[in-house]
């Protein structure tokens, strides 16, 4: 098994939830998503973004506007409709619950672990 691949597939899961958490917090250029993913080490290229981006807008998840730019072309900046609000509660919701099945079962297989090394000893 490739374990590259598994973790490949673990970010995958989680990535629109990631974005739609940095739109939330307000109107967002693409590029400003790719360095705030970047600094929480979840590496996505401009190629995978943008596809995403627009399949979130055309869900009606998404807005965006034009911005002129000084330097340059105009600049999209998305943010979330009501229904991308609503979308991402509860998304939301189903992280937090996954979260704490996975946390509830990998704290108790180090727990047995750490109860069936103690009883060895």
């Amino acid at each position: 098994m490739n374990i590259e691949n598994t973790q490949s597939q673990m970010r995958k899961g989680v990535l629109e939830f990631c974005i739609l958490s940095i739109i939330k917090r307000g109107e967002v250029y693409p590029s400003d998503i790719i360095e705030e993913m970047k600094r929480a080490n979840l590496n996505i290229l401009e190629g995978t973004l943008y596809p995403l981006l627009t399949r979130l807008k055309n869900a009606d998840l998404l807005t965006y506007r034009w911005v002129e730019s000084t330097g340059g072309p105009p600049r999209k900046y998305f943010s979330l409709t009501e229904k991308g609000a609503g979308f991402y509660d509860e998304l939301q919701a189903t992280w937090n619950e996954l979260a704490n099945a996975v946390h509830a079962l990998t704290q108790n297989e180090q727990a047995i672990s750490t109860n069936s090394n103690n009883f060895n000893q």
